[in-house]
């Protein structure tokens, strides 16, 4: 943390940077979402255009993470709790993705029609 005017100025040029960088980032994640000309994939939103916002997104989160959050100066400790936190992320996210496979479905739930 800053303690002076000075130690905020020698930083303010570096978080200008820093926010600008992210609000690119916005702005490209708009135009891939909405411009035609930038679709990757097939027409249409499909799993390239997923994996291109999720790259942009996890870019932000980093530079969000080690400059805003000032992970960058942390202890050794603070990189295993966040390694671990994304880990967790990970794991359930697989979980999620495991839903599709499974064998209850809507159709099931649903009472039965007389006659059926």
């Amino acid at each position: 943390m800053a303690n002076s005017p000075e130690e905020i100025k020698s930083h303010f040029k570096q978080y200008s940077i820093v926010g600008a960088g992210l609000f690119a980032g916005t702005v490209a994640t708009v135009l891939v979402a909405t411009v035609p000309a930038l679709d990757i994939g097939g027409h249409g939103f499909d799993s390239a255009d997923m994996i291109l916002g999720f790259a942009i997104a996890a870019t932000k989160m980093f530079f969000v993470a080690f400059i805003f959050m000032h992970l960058n100066h942390e202890k050794k400790l603070i990189y295993w709790v966040f390694l671990g936190a994304l880990v967790f992320a990970a794991i359930l996210i697989g979980l999620f993705a495991l839903a599709m496979y499974d064998p209850i479905t809507f159709k099931t739930l649903l009472p039965a029609k007389p006659g059926q």
